[in-house]
């Protein structure tokens, strides 16, 4: 018996469906509203890419603090073991 898998995700919509879907957001939101709908979206990608770099930094910031305290508790406790 031979059984044909059906994949879940069949892949990116091509010319047709993409023609389909771009006529449906048209007829939804009006075309003078498409472009203020991107600009829109452009900037909240944009603020949400600058908060996560944000983190990131504060992030990096904690671990480079922590390795620096981590050496100098290293350092004195070499410098009071060499000079018992």
């Amino acid at each position: 018996m031979i059984e044909t898998v059906t994949p879940l995700f069949p892949g990116l919509p091509g010319g047709p469906e993409l023609l389909i879907v771009l006529l449906v957001l048209v007829l939804l939101f009006g075309a003078n509203k498409i472009p203020k709908l991107a600009r829109s979206t452009g900037q909240a990608m944009g603020e949400f890419k600058r908060g996560r770099e944000e983190i990131e930094d504060e992030l990096s910031e904690l671990d480079e603090d922590e390795a620096e305290e981590s050496t100098k508790t290293k350092t004195t406790t070499t410098t009071t073991e060499s000079t018992e």
